[in-house]
C-alpha cells in the first residue's frame, strides 16, 4: 500500500513523524508522503524514521489557498529542498494562523471563557496551532463532549467562534512548490464546492497555471466521484494521486493510513503515472 496525504502532529495530526512512520509500518504501507498544513516542521523527524522502517519516504506539504468558494488546499509532494519562496510563504501562513488563533481566543473569552492560547499550545504540542487543537482543549475542558460537538457549535463556519482565514496566492504557491523541485497537486477538489457540471472549465485553468496533479482518491468523496475525477484528471493530462488524509483515529476514526475513498486501500497501480514522474525527477 501506498499513502501520499498524512499529517504529524507538527500540525494537526496526533502521532509525531516517527510514530506516523511506525504506524504506517506497521499497516504494510511502502510509499508515504508526509504533507502537514502550512509547516515542514515534521519532515526530517519522518523521513529519518523511513530509513529505518524500510519505507519510501515522500518529503511534502498541505498549503491553504486563497479562493471564493469552499477550502482549497494545495499539496506539494517531493519537496527535494524548501526554497526563499516557500519558506516566505510558510511565514505569512503560519502569521495569518497566529492572528486567526488571537481572534478566536478573544471570541471564547468574551464569551466567558478563561482561555490561555500558552496553554492550548503546550496541550497541543505543536507550534501550528489551528480549530483542531481547540476542539481537543474544549473536550478537555469539558466545554463539549466531542470535537465534532466543538466544529458544530462553535469552530465550524458561521458558528460563533469561527475566524475566516486567509491563504496563500495560488499562482504563488504553484512557483513555490516547483522551486523547491516539488509536484503540485491539488488536495480534495470537491472541497471547493464546485459542482462536475462545473468544474471541468476550473480544472483546465488550474492546469493552464501550473497545477500537475489532482488527489482524484481521497476518503472524503464517494467512490462514484473519485471515478469522476479519474476520468477528468486522465482527460485534462493531471497526474492522479491518492491519500487518506490521516491525522489519527481520535481525530477522524473513519480515516485510516493507507485507505481512502469507500475504505479502498491504496495501491501504487492507482498513482502509478505520478510515481513514476516523481522518480524520473529525482
Amino acid at each position: 500500500m501506498i499513502d501520499l496525504h498524512t499529517h504529524s502532529n507538527a500540525s494537526d495530526g496526533i502521532l509525531s513523524g516517527a510514530g506516523l512512520v511506525k504506524h504506517a509500518a506497521a499497516h504494510n504501507v511502502k510509499i508515504l508522503a508526509l504533507t502537514d498544513h502550512d509547516t515542514v516542521d515534521g519532515l526530517a523527524e519522518a523521513e529519518n524514521s523511513a530509513k529505518n522502517e524500510g519505507i519510501s519516504f515522500i518529503p511534502g506539504v498541505e498549503l491553504n489557498i486563497d479562493w471564493p468558494t469552499g477550502e482549497f488546499h494545495l499539496l506539494g509532494l517531493g519537496l527535494k529542498t524548501i526554497s526563499p519562496q516557500m519558506e516566505r510563504i510558510l511565514k505569512n501562513l503560519q502569521n495569518d494562523r497566529d492572528n486567526r488563533n488571537r481572534e478566536i481566543i478573544s471570541k471564547m473569552r468574551a464569551a466567558g471563557f478563561d482561555v490561555n492560547i500558552e496553554e492550548i499550545l503546550k496541550m497541543s504540542g505543536t507550534k501550528c496551532l489551528g480549530r483542531p487543537h481547540f476542539a481537543a482543549y474544549m473536550v478537555e475542558k469539558k466545554i463539549v463532549k466531542t470535537r465534532q460537538q466543538a466544529f458544530d457549535k462553535y469552530l465550524a463556519k458561521n458558528a460563533p467562534w469561527y475566524v475566516d482565514r486567509k491563504g496563500a496566492d495560488l499562482d504563488e504557491a504553484v512557483a513555490a512548490i516547483k522551486s523547491c523541485g516539488a509536484f503540485p497537486v491539488m488536495a480534495h477538489p470537491l472541497s471547493i464546492y464546485v459542482s462536475f457540471g462545473k468544474i471541468r472549465p476550473v480544472l483546465e485553468d488550474l492546469k493552464a497555471r501550473g497545477i500537475m496533479g489532482l488527489e482524484a482518491y481521497h476518503p472524503g468523496a464517494r467512490i462514484g466521484e473519485c471515478k469522476r475525477l479519474v476520468e477528468l484528471a486522465n482527460d485534462l493530462g493531471f497526474l492522479v494521486t491518492a491519500g487518506s488524509d490521516y491525522h489519527g483515529e481520535t481525530v477522524r476514526a473513519d480515516r485510516r493510513i493507507g485507505h481512502t475513498c469507500g475504505g479502498y486501500k491504496i495501491e501504487e497501480e492507482m498513482c502509478r503515472d505520478f510515481l513514476e514522474a516523481l522518480k524520473n525527477s529525482r
